[in-house]
């Protein structure tokens, strides 16, 4: 009899094996083998890939797993023990075992009264091999497996065992009556695999090896060999037996998995109500609260109705739509922020008078067959959208409804990608990181790239692979690990539901938050038959749902979803492209669209956003034109005006495929559907059968057999590009209710926004967004901030968690104090907060972000006092609780601006009293300085930037200094490179902290913009280098007798912190004197340097004068 190989492992045995299942049956089946085994350590991961590959390859798959099992001699690493399923019935109990174990603590093992419920219908073999064979194990699980599972027990043998443990492994098969099998190893296809599993399991360990070429080339072999070799190396040898029992054991297992339609849950409905019949009651009672479009009588909408209720009834997915109905029934009573709609299920009237949608689908002209075709047996997908913030609310609520056992999240894998790879390698290697960076930076940043790409683009690369053999092994390595699963990870949206425990469907394992999660990820669950339903996280619903929060404190009537979807202000928000912060419309690319187009409707906001995507984009201009009148609208025949003169002849939507078809070729919407399923697959065989149908029914209704060619040539033309009208409308309409938050109520608008990006890049952009809304951004106060961005007297008030380096739990102590009365001052605080937080490094953070701004103190003389300030505190505490002892603050000038500035950056990561380039900002004009927000690819530009960070690195070929400048403006940051030739020319100016003038051209690398510079120069120097006379000069009157020191040493620092061309000419009343100050001391002339200068010296003391 043939021998059949039992004893393997793929590379679900997570860093164990490169072997993948496809590869496992595609080796056995060119090796000779009609049947092999996968039974990987734990976990059924593979299970269902390894069963569809053997099956498709016609050989036979034997389904397995592996186990240590507790034993006595806790010394061991436990029993090893490998089950194959024999049945349908063995199969499920493979699934328990492996649930059992996934759901225990890890690095459990299971007990043998936990395995025994289990043991029915499964083969049993405990391999034997070197090294680990443990007589006093064997000894105390072997009869009590022979008993349980009625004598389907094998010792597994290896030809690898020594003599000693040859004699040993018979002697125990005679002493139990068992047979021998032969079990030897098998980890990978190719003896090459070995060393890339040495290594795989290395990263798992997070080793390195000590001699990778050593390694390489001494590494026992644990590769598939041929049919012939591995049944004649068993027949030469003792075992010749073994051999034969692998072939009586692939004749006994024969399980055949079951792919079929999801097996919905019962929803309870209340008094025994069948689904149907409570669905219809809640439809019909939700079509009373809904608004009859324009148009639209009563009876369009219940007819409508009930084609809908038929169909999902038909369909059997009346289950389902309550399901769903539940779900967001607890979102809306939890008042959690929704979605209008997503996907084809905004064109469900089902949907829309049960509140899962907010898009009314007979105002819209949206189609049902779209998301729910009956020509076709397929479940209909209503994806959830929720705040990402709070989606686990209604996690656990389902979890609660259809309890525990019953609900799982669904796993998905993280594979090695091109650069995780070489670096996981270089790692093992013990290669310096800076070695690893050097060939990680050599693979070009492309989305998806794979190693065999960037050998074939990157010249780099090649170089480094041909200097080093330690390289080129790396390489090698890499490319064989690459793409294989490096770790699990959960579904960020797919939830599954059953009626049935989810155990004896698919193998479970220890999910997040007290959830369990399937082994098997979202395709295999849906063929298996579960329910998935998508519960996705978006982070735009929590802006909307935390500005909500906001607006209900002031106005807790107001419902976003009834708004006028016309709005004159919203839409003049889209005509500007001031679409910052809103949901989908965010990019540069698409507001320039916007500003294009100039949408005066709701309509034409949902056309940019189907338009605005790869190959509709080429409509755009098309579009435009005809929508001015520039571009004739042409119509193939003038009975599709309706259909086509919205969208000015242009083919937009999906739904106007299947409208076409059904007006023109009599097509039902169903199969009207399966032609535009057809169309965007361009299968050629189908399409061909679907033209002659298209074009012969539209002749039997009236049309000529040419305009019918030419209407079909132009939908498989435009088809493909046709975007879900349903998806398009629902998202538009979020988008709109995000831009109207925007325009309406501001404030609330943007400080959600800022807690939704906080620490991000974007913040300081939406900072600038805000004030152009007029809105005011205050900076953090001890006494008014809450821990996120809130509102307080309309303006937003920037968050205490905000603060680098304040702590939750100090935040949590100051909002507790707070109750007890507001912070007099620093002492004040101190004296109140728990000893533990009495630290200068927990404080400090709070007085440079200007959090004590208001006590009476500036920073500076906070910071200088803070050692002895907790150091009063701690004395008056030791005197048990007496304030006799006052610390006070010394008096001393404020830090510069420029130094303020940079802690508010340190610790808030937006300059919030101003930014350093603001000061000379007056130049802009005469430099045509543009700012980073008015940046564009391939634009020569001149802008006035801070710099931040520097990096030098010396050019691979001529070793060469350079420099990679982190630099930013008031309104974002950009990247400036600058090469060799203009390093050398302007390296002493390139420091942290200088504000510079750098002009250079704008270029996008790698999805960024950068600026090449070409020539640099101090902006405090500016004005000194030949620039032109100021027309304007400050005016300036002080009363000698009001020059305090303080107001003296105020004003130094104001001018060294507001630099710039215009003259200052200072007047002193009391002897009538007026003098120039020299041009160091000469201030920029923006409303920044005014309103200082007014709030030093009063209204009355300072004028802007022209002196033209």
């Amino acid at each position: 009899m043939e021998i059949v190989p039992l004893n393997v492992i793929s590379t679900y045995s997570l860093l164990q094996s490169p072997l993948r299942p496809t590869e496992l049956v595609q080796g056995a089946k060119s090796r000779g083998y009609r049947a092999v085994a996968l039974a990987d350590w734990n976990v059924m991961y593979g299970a269902i890939d390894f069963y569809n590959a053997a099956k498709a390859a016609g050989i036979k798959p034997l389904l397995g797993l592996r186990l240590h099992l507790k034993t006595m001699a806790m010394t061991t690493q436990g029993l090893e023990v490998l089950f194959l399923a024999r049945t349908q019935a063995g199969y499920v109990n493979l699934m328990q075992l492996s649930t059992l174990k996934q759901t225990q603590a890890q690095g459990r093992f299971l007990t043998q009264q936990e395995i025994e419920p289990f043991l029915t219908d499964l083969d049993l073999i405990l391999p034997a091999q070197p090294l680990t064979l443990d007589q006093t194990m064997i000894d105390q699980w072997l009869p009590a497996l022979i008993e349980k599972t009625a004598g389907h027990c094998w010792l597994g043998v290896d030809l690898e065992l020594d003599a000693i443990q040859r004699e040993q492994i018979r002697q125990t098969a005679r002493q139990y009556a068992v047979s021998l099998v032969a079990a030897p190893k098998i980890e990978y296809l190719e003896n090459d695999d070995a060393f890339a599993t040495d290594v795989l399991r290395h990263i798992d360990e997070g080793a390195k090896m000590t001699n990778p070429f050593f390694q390489a080339q001494n590494t026992i072999s644990h590769a598939l060999p041929t049919r012939e070799q591995l049944q004649q190396a068993f027949l030469d040898s003792e075992f010749e037996g073994a051999a034969a029992q692998t072939a009586i054991i692939a004749q006994e297992c024969n399980v055949e998995i079951k792919f079929q339609m999801p097996i919905l849950p019962k929803f309870p409905t209340p008094n025994q109500q069948s689904a149907a019949d409570y669905l219809k009651q809640l439809c019909l009672a939700g079509l009373k609260k809904r608004p009859l479009a324009a148009g639209y009588s009563p009876i369009d909408y219940e007819k409508r109705l009930q084609r809908e209720l038929t169909t999902i009834h038909e369909m059997g997915f009346d289950d389902y739509f309550l399901i769903v109905w539940d779900v967001m029934r607890f979102a809306h009573q939890k008042k959690l922020a929704t979605d209008p709609g997503r996907g084809s299920a905004a064109g469900s009237l089902v949907a829309y008078v049960l509140e899962i949608t907010e898009v009314d689908p007979l105002k819209y002209q949206l189609l049902f067959e779209r998301f729910l075709n009956p020509e076709r047996a397929q479940m209909p997908d209503i994806d959830l959208d929720l705040p990402d913030n709070r989606r686990d609310e209604v996690l656990q609520y389902v979890h609660q409804k259809y309890g525990h056992a019953r609900v799982a999240q669904i796993i998905t894998f993280g594979t090695f990608g091109a650069k995780q790879a070489v670096r996981d390698v270089g790692r093992v290697f013990g290669m310096p990181v800076y070695a690893i960076d050097e060939l990680a930076r050599a693979i070009p940043n492309l989305p998806k790239i794979t190693l065999q790409q960037a050998l074939s683009e990157s010249r780099a690369l090649n170089n480094l692979l041909s200097d080093s053999a330690q390289n080129a092994l790396l390489m090698k390595t890499a490319l064989r690990i690459e793409g294989l699963p490096r770790h699990y990870s959960t579904h960020a949206a797919g939830v599954v539901l059953s009626q049935a425990p989810l155990n004896q469907l698919v193998p479970l394992q220890n999910g997040s938050d007290g959830l369990l999660m399937t082994q098997f990820p979202k395709d295999t669950v849906e063929a298996l038959g579960l329910l998935k339903m998508d519960f996705l996280g978006l982070r735009n619903l929590s802006i909307m749902d935390s500005a909500l929060q906001l607006i209900e404190k002031s106005q807790p009537d107001f419902d976003l979803h009834q708004i006028n979807l016309n709005d004159p202000l919203t839409l003049k928000l889209f005509q500007k492209g001031a679409t910052g912060g809103i949901f989908q419309f965010e990019s540069s690319g698409i507001r320039q669209v916007l500003i294009r187009l100039h949408p005066e409707n709701f309509e034409m906001i949902v056309a940019v956003n189907a338009l605005y995507r790869p190959g509709p984009m080429d409509n755009i201009a098309h579009f435009i034109a005809r929508k001015e009148g520039r571009e004739k609208v042409t119509l193939p025949d003038p009975s599709l005006a309706s259909i086509l003169a919205p969208t000015y002849g242009i083919l937009v939507y999906q739904e106007q495929v299947m409208q076409l078809a059904a007006k023109m070729a009599g097509f039902t919407l169903g199969q009207a559907d399966l032609l535009r399923r057809a169309m965007s697959k361009k299968k050629a065989d189908v399409m061909e059968r679907m033209r002659g149908r298209f074009i012969n029914g539209a002749v039997a209704n009236g049309y000529s057999r040419p305009v019918a060619e030419q209407v079909f040539e132009y939908i498989d033309r435009f088809a493909n590009y046709g975007f879900n009208r349903s998806h398009a409308v629902a998202y538009s309409m979020m988008a709109f209710e995000m831009a109207y938050l925007k325009c309406h109520f501001a404030p609330a608008f943007f400080a959600a926004l800022l807690n939704a990006h906080a620490g991000s890049e974007k913040m300081r952009a939406y900072f600038e967004d805000a004030k152009s809304f007029g809105v005011v951004i205050a900076g953090p106060s001890i006494n008014f901030s809450q821990a996120d961005f809130s509102l307080y007297q309309g303006r937003v008030l920037f968050g205490l968690s905000m603060i680098k380096g304040v702590r939750r739990d100090l935040i949590s102590e100051i909002l507790l104090k707070r109750k007890d009365g507001q912070f007099a001052s620093l002492a004040d605080f101190i004296g109140r907060i728990d000893v533990r937080f009495r630290k200068p490094e927990l404080i400090a953070p709070l007085i440079y972000a200007g959090a004590f701004d208001r006590l009476g103190s500036n920073r500076a003389e906070m910071i200088d006092a803070l050692a002895d300030l907790i150091e009063g505190a701690e004395f008056n505490q030791a005197l048990l609780g007496s304030d006799t002892f006052q610390t006070m603050i010394p008096a001393r000038p404020e830090y510069p601006l420029a130094q303020r500035l940079e802690k508010e950056h340190e610790y808030l990561g937006v300059y919030l009293s101003g930014h350093p380039v603001s000061q000379y900002r007056s130049l802009a004009g005469q430099l045509h300085a543009v700012t980073v927000a008015q940046l564009k690819e391939g634009m020569n530009a001149t802008l006035i930037l801070y710099v931040s960070r520097v990096k030098t690195i010396n050019t691979k070929k001529t070793r060469q200094p350079m420099a990679f400048v982190s630099t930013s403006d008031e309104t974002g940051s950009i990247e400036a490179t600058v090469f060799p030739k203009q390093f050398q020319r302007y390296q002493e100016l390139i420091a942290a902290r200088n504000v510079l003038i750098i002009s250079g051209r704008v270029e996008n690398r790698n999805g960024s913009l950068q600026l090449l510079a070409s020539r640099i120069q101090l902006a405090s120097s500016a004005g000194e280098r030949g620039s032109a006379p100021a027309k304007t000069r400050w005016f300036l009157q002080l009363r000698k007798n009001a020059l305090t020191p303080r107001l003296t040493a105020q004003l130094q620092e104001f001018i060294s912190s507001h630099h710039g061309n215009v003259p200052v000419m200072v007047y002193y009343p009391e002897t009538r004197q007026t003098r120039l100050l020299p041009r160091s001391q000469w201030l920029s002339g923006d409303e920044a340097t005014k309103k200082g200068l007014i709030d030093l010296l009063g209204v009355s003391n300072v004028v802007y004068q022209s002196t033209s």
